[in-house]
Order: C-alpha cells, then sequence, then structure tokens
C-alpha cells in the first residue's frame, strides 16, 4: 500500500520541478493547466516565477550548510527567489508542482490509497481525493494565501523538545505550530518573542533552528484570519473524500463532516500541524512516497519508523545538483524493488524463519526482507550470534563472511536454502537481486540522530566522547565562541559534541577516508555544524601517503598499519566490555570464542587509499585562525607527525590539546615532555577500556589543571 506525502512550505525552491516540466509531457501539462488557472489570480504567468530565466546548470547555487539549516539570516536571495517566495506566490506554486507530480505518478499506475499532507499539502491531499476540484482548489489556496501576505509577519523555530516539555514556556504570545516528533517542535509567534524562546533555550543547552518562513503559520496570530478563511471555503464545493488522508488538525483519518466542513478549513489555519500523530495513524506497513519538493517528509518519517521502512523521496534537497528526473527514476526503482516485498503471506519458508531470528537479536519488531541487517541495528557481534543461531535452525554452516556479504533476509534465505539442498550460489547470484544500501541512520542515546558506519563502534565512541566525555576532563573546556580543531573526525560525533557543547563554536575537522568524509559530511550538514571539513590526514609535510582503512573497524583505520596489534587492541577492548558486563549473556559469549578469529579477519579486511596529508599549520594559515582553544587528535600512530606540523609561531594560539597516543616506544612520555616545553600543564592516564593496551589519553592546558 502506497502513501503519498505531500509536503508544505519551507523546501520550495526556484525551478523545483523544471527538469520534470522539461522531459515528462504529464507533468508539463498539468502544470500549464495550473498556470492557466491561476493567472487571473495571481497577475502573472506562474511559470515565469518558478522556473529562473538562466539554465540550471548556470545558475545552480553553491552549497551552503548555514543557509540550508536556516542559520545564516543575510539578505543572499536573487530578486527570482524574492519572487517566488512571496507567500502569495509560494503556495500556489508548490501547490501546482505537488498536483502535477502525482499526476505523473499516477501516469505511472502508482496512484496513493491513502495520503497525507503538511499544512498546505493537506490542500493537495483534499484536491485528488474529490474534496475539491482542482480549480476551486487553485482559488481557495491563492486566495487564502493573499490574506496571510497581507498579514503581520512572524517567525518560527524548530525545538528539539517535546509537546509537554515545551507547554509551560510558550506564554500567551507563542504557539506550538507543529509537532512532527516525541521531542521534535515548532514555535511560532512575534518576532521578538520567537528570538526570547530561542535565547533562552539555546541557554539551556536544548537545540533550536530558526525555520525559514515570513510568517507565524499555524499559530495565534493566523486567527484574524479565521472568519475570511472560512467565507473563502464556503464559496467551494466540498465533498465527502473518495481516498482516504489524515487531517492535520486531529492527526487521525479525515472525517466526511469535517472534509465538508467550511470551518474545518479555517480551524486548519491556526491549530498545530499534527503530523507525528499522523505518521503513527498511518502505521508502519505502508509504503511512504514524497510527492513534492525537498525531503523532509522523508526525513520525519525515517526517523519515526526507523531505517529501511519504506520511505521514498521523489524531488531533489532545495542545495543539491541533481537532475529531478534522475532522482525521480531513482524512486520508481525502490517502490519497484520494495513495494511487493513486505507482506508475510510472500515469504518464503525460510525468510519467514530467519526473519524471526532477527526479530530476536534486533531492536525491532518487522523485518523488511530486502534492508541490511547492518542498517537495524546489526553489528559484527550480532552476526556471529545470528550465524550460530542460523546453524542451529537450519542445519547449515553459514559463515560470517557471509553474513556480511549477504545481509538481507532475502539474500541469506537463498544462501541457507542452496546450502541445504546441496546446491551451490556464489556471492555474486545472492547479492544481484537488490543493488546496494543506503547508509543506515542511528538514533545517539541523547536523541541525536547520526548517519553512521556500524551501530557497535557509533555506540562505543558516543561513550567516549558523550557519556565519559574524555575530551571534556581533567580542565579542558569548550566555552561559547570557540574555535575547535578535529583531527581524525570519523563520522563526526567529536564535532558535533563541540557543537552542541557551547554556543557559537566553529570547527575544522580533519578526515582522510572518503568513506568516513562522506558520513562526517553529512551529519554536519544534518546539524547544521559551523563547520569546515578537509578531506585530508593532518601530517608534518603537504603530500600524500597509502592510507588503510577497515570499513569494519574505521577507529582503527591508519598511515601506520599493524595487523597483529589492532587485532590485539580489539580482542582486548571486548574482554574489557565484557568485564564490566552483567554476565546475562556469558553462555553465548563462550560459543562466540571459537569463531572469534574469523570475527577478527572479517573485522581487519582492508581498503587502501592515496590520501593528501596536509600540515596543521598549512590550515591555521589558510584559514586565517588566531586562536585554537581546543585541539583534539586520534589518529592512530600518526600522533607525532600531526605534533610536528605546527609550526613554532603557532603554538602560543593553541590553548588545550587532547590527543590519544600509542605507547609502544615510549611515545607518551615523549609527546608529554614537548608540550611541558610549550607551556602546557600535561597529564596522561590509560581509560579502563583500553587497559591492557598500549593506547593512553594526553590532556594539556594552558597554566594550572582546574
Amino acid at each position: 500500500m502506497t502513501v503519498f506525502m505531500f509536503p508544505g512550505l519551507g523546501d520550495h525552491y526556484l525551478d523545483m520541478g523544471r527538469d520534470l516540466y522539461r522531459d515528462h509531457p504529464v507533468f508539463r501539462a498539468e502544470l500549464d493547466r495550473c498556470a492557466d488557472l491561476l493567472e487571473p489570480e495571481l497577475g502573472l504567468d506562474l511559470r515565469t516565477v518558478l522556473f529562473s530565466e538562466e539554465a540550471p546548470e548556470q545558475q545552480a547555487p553553491e552549497l551552503d550548510l548555514r543557509r540550508m539549516l536556516g542559520r545564516d539570516a543575510r539578505p543572499e536571495e536573487s530578486e527570482q527567489e524574492r519572487r517566488l517566495n512571496r507567500t502569495e506566490v509560494a503556495q500556489p506554486a508548490l501547490f501546482a508542482v505537488e498536483y502535477a507530480l502525482a499526476k505523473l505518478w499516477a501516469s505511472w499506475g502508482v496512484e496513493p490509497e491513502a495520503m497525507i499532507g503538511y499544512s498546505l499539502g493537506e490542500y493537495v491531499a483534499a484536491c485528488l481525493a474529490g474534496v475539491l476540484s482542482l480549480e476551486d482548489s487553485l482559488t481557495l489556496v491563492a486566495r487564502r494565501a493573499k490574506l496571510i501576505e497581507a498579514a503581520p509577519t512572524g517567525r518560527m523555530l524548530a525545538v528539539m523538545l517535546s509537546e509537554e516539555a515545551l507547554g509551560g514556556l510558550l506564554g500567551e504570545s507563542l504557539s506550538l505550530s507543529a509537532v512532527n516528533g516525541p521531542e521534535f517542535c515548532v514555535v511560532a509567534g512575534p518576532a521578538e518573542d520567537v528570538q526570547e524562546l530561542e535565547e533562552r533555550l539555546r541557554g539551556e543547552g536544548v537545540v533550536v533552528r530558526a525555520v525559514r518562513s515570513t510568517h507565524a503559520f499555524h499559530s495565534a496570530m493566523m486567527r484574524p484570519l479565521v472568519e475570511q478563511v472560512t467565507a473563502l471555503a464556503e464559496g467551494v464545493t466540498l465533498n465527502a473524500p473518495r481516498i482516504p488522508y489524515v487531517s492535520n488538525v486531529t492527526g487521525t483519518w479525515i472525517t466526511d463532516a469535517q472534509a465538508t466542513d467550511p470551518g474545518y478549513w479555517a480551524q486548519h489555519l491556526v491549530s498545530p500541524v499534527r503530523f507525528a500523530d499522523g505518521l503513527r495513524e498511518l502505521g508502519a506497513e505502508k509504503t511512504l512516497l514524497e510527492a513534492g519538493p525537498g525531503q523532509t517528509l522523508s526525513s520525519l518519517a525515517t526517523g519515526a519508523r526507523g531505517t529501511g521502512a519504506g520511505v521514498v523521496a521523489s524531488m531533489r534537497h532545495p542545495l543539491e545538483r541533481r537532475d529531478d528526473t534522475e532522482v525521480l527514476r531513482e524512486a520508481l526503482a525502490k517502490l519497484n524493488g520494495t513495494e511487493n516485498r513486505n507482506s508475510d503471506a510472500e515469504l518464503s519458508d525460510t525468510e519467514r524463519a530467519l526473519a524471526e531470528l532477527w526479530v530476536k537479536l534486533l531492536p525491532v519488531d518487522e523485518i523488511p526482507v530486502d534492508v541490511s541487517f547492518f542498517e537495524i541495528g546489526g553489528n559484527s557481534l550480532l552476526a556471529t550470534r545470528l550465524m550460530l543461531r542460523v546453524s542451529r535452525a537450519f542445519g547449515v554452516e553459514l559463515t560470517l563472511r557471509q553474513v556480511y556479504e549477504t545481509p538481507t533476509v532475502a539474500k541469506m534465505a537463498a544462501v541457507i536454502d542452496a546450502l541445504r539442498s546441496g546446491s551451490e550460489l556464489s556471492t555474486e547470484q545472492a547479492t544481484s537481486e537488490t543493488g546496494s544500501a543506503e547508509r543506515p541512520r542511528f538514533q545517539l542515546p541523547n536523541g541525536l540522530w547520526v548517519t553512521h558506519q556500524n551501530e557497535a563502534e557509533t555506540k562505543h565512541f558516543y561513550e567516549d566522547i558523550f557519556d565519559h566525555r574524555t575530551y571534556a576532563k581533567h580542565g579542558i573546556t569548550i566555552e561559547d565562541g570557540a574555535t575547535v580543531v578535529d583531527v581524525g573526525g570519523n563520522i563526526g560525533l567529536f564535532t558535533l559534541f563541540a557543537h552542541y557543547e557551547a554556543k557559537d563554536v566553529k570547527v575544522f575537522t580533519f578526515e582522510p577516508a572518503p568513506p568516513m568524509f562522506e558520513l562526517l559530511s553529512r551529519n554536519v550538514a544534518d546539524h547544521g555544524v559551523n563547520a569546515t571539513l578537509i578531506h585530508a590526514g593532518a601530517s608534518d609535510a603537504e603530500g600524500t601517503a597509502e592510507f588503510t582503512f577497515y570499513p569494519r573497524s574505521s577507529g582503527m583505520s591508519s598511515f601506520h598499519p599493524d595487523e597483529a596489534e589492532e587485532k590485539h587492541n580489539l580482542r582486548t577492548i571486548i574482554a574489557n566490555q565484557r568485564e564490566a558486563g552483567d554476565g546475562s549473556d556469558a553462555e553465548e559469549f563462550e560459543e562466540l570464542a571459537a569463531h572469534a578469529e574469523e570475527l577478527m579477519d572479517v573485522r581487519f579486511e582492508a581498503i587502501p587509499f592515496t590520501a593528501t596529508l596536509r600540515p596543521l599549520s598549512a590550515v591555521i594559515r589558510e584559514q586565517g585562525i588566531e586562536r585554537i582553544d581546543l585541539i583534539k587528535i586520534d589518529v592512530q600512530k600518526s600522533e607525532q607527525q600531526v605534533i610536528d606540523g605546527i609550526a613554532d609561531e603557532d603554538w602560543p594560539k593553541i590553548r588545550q590539546m587532547v590527543l590519544e597516543a600509542h605507547d609502544g616506544d615510549g611515545r607518551v612520555e615523549r609527546l608529554t615532555e614537548l608540550l611541558r616545553g610549550h607551556g602546557f600543564t600535561v597529564l596522561a592516564e590509560q581509560d579502563e577500556l583500553y587497559r591492557g593496551t598500549d593506547i593512553f589519553n594526553i590532556y594539556a592546558t594552558r597554566g594550572e589543571s582546574k
């Protein structure tokens, strides 16, 4: 079952759908129809505002993370963007694009069995459901938008708090505008009151983000328009819906009485958008297709359901440089590959039994057969447990390598069936059924979402950085306005820690491995971090070097690989973790011991890269850095080269330093003395987790330790 999701204002952009208009006659005909119907209302040809005069490749915007995430109020809009962003134009334009896109999907045989819209998106759902004709929909949307345009302006603020937690903070002037998740709401109201709340929440450590908007939609500021919007709705024909859709107002299915009540559409204007409730009402078994510009609703739905839960976006992000048609074709391929594989009745006996084993190991209740084990909570330890349970359940010896190479229920079941029948199934045959999966997303214990490589390693880094606060001990602090250098960024958890530890922090992050740099870039963008990313390793000279990357143990990737040492360290860390546990898995740990070396071999399968090297001082000069409040260095045995890349004149700029050092050759003592020679108070210690390895942390601060 496919559910169409229609976004609201905010993800619209100049040239949205331009490539679809060029390539697809159905889309073009429907958009032309909307533009012709709207011209008497708007007094202009919508297409002249929606599409820029220059070719898209000539005017494609530069990526600006702060602007993308609403953190930069500088007037960067072009004249064409300003014309489109006026509410009286933007809302009809958004409606027209979403309506034309829905009709294009229908021409390919993809029609909604249910719908949910966000704010203005509910009008598109109502039109497709037959509540409003297209002509009446466009008239109502255009005239409603003119009323809003003439109303006093306001501001909107996304807040990472629950509806209950926000309740006592809004006062009389502010309104709850939307509930997008358990701890993700939007507040709206007069600009000065929103600003005051934003400053208060930031001071309390609450994550907030300005929403790009000219008015305080779905707030008390819209109440003066209620009678006029009711009158507009009374002037059109309202019918009972022929296709079910979820109401923004109630968060549940629209009723015939609501859809045909002019007062409902006025209530819709002033009520919070209950999108999170709507997602829950839709359930988890339906495929969700976002039919509109941007990918905000897809992101919200994936966050609510979990990765791999049948959520597909039709169009690109506003600042993504991709062809609309390419994105749409990818969406069609995803629908064709996943729509018909969710029903339990369609699973083979092996798939059904295998899925039951997965459910017992993973934090999910339902297993999509074409989603990777490692996207929904699997890790190397759980993979080994799965291998053992497959052996017991099916009487075949599935190797750990096969678990990694055929990580979906469908692929793994094919291998199991082949082994049980005595035939052979190559890895190529097993893995050719579907394409590669998207990178998995993971919710950290503090509620933040990240894109990552694997859950076990992400949890380890999280505990080290956020729980144990390894980089904020022994007098190390990050204050408001600090400049931080993160050498060895990995997926960016320390960079995120610095961003959320204080306000207005600027981070410079080094990461040489291309797969990690991709994840780092995505996480920095998703969280709006003020960061400059350097796709290189920090060293003592400009150049290149061979970098050994371990996809399943990325934190141990190195310019100086020593497989024996890395395996010893990993074995020791796992043993320390087991010793610190509660003993509940002791029996299964004993079984795992027999497969420990195979686990190690898989964990340390390597991919070589030729990486760029940059001295720290070269970057300091290029970026005009005058003061460094903290340098964190975690570079797997390259710490000495990083230190040697700091020129004498730059040492006085550095206030604090934390680095991981490998002490196999007395390096900790040498680095300690070097830092003391530069005027730091220095402390070296070994965390309990690393007891039995050569890994130490060195903390260096100017003056006396606190």
